[in-house]
């Protein structure tokens, strides 16, 4: 599924967008996208896209605005709570369009 251009996301920010029924919060890391739930587990909000993302002892993480917990961007995985986790999407760039992968479809991670 089509979500945006690669262009239209700054690098280093999230953007949210919403896949079937889903809310996905997507990340511009340089020329890299990753995808993962917007939910935050803590506080039940949708707020993950508007984190803060960044290196954590060499993980890609975002902090999420409410409680600050860090989620790896690439296991989806809550670093001081390593029982909680959110959905992780595949994603790929195709002639600069940035693609949310549903079941089904060929994966590659850019």
């Amino acid at each position: 599924m089509k979500i945006c251009r690669l262009d239209e996301i700054v690098p280093d920010t999230g953007v949210a967008a919403l896949v079937g029924a889903e809310q996905v919060a997507v990340f511009r890391i340089d020329q890299k996208v990753y995808a993962i739930g917007n939910r935050d587990p803590f506080s039940g909000a949708n707020v993950l896209a508007r984190g803060i993302v960044g290196d954590l002892k060499g993980e890609l993480v975002v902090a999420s605005p409410v409680y600050k917990q860090h989620f790896s961007l690439v296991t989806g995985r809550c670093v001081e709570e390593p029982s909680v986790s959110v959905p992780v999407y595949r994603t790929r760039v195709e002639g600069g369009d940035i693609q949310i992968l549903l079941t089904g479809e060929s994966q590659c991670r850019t």
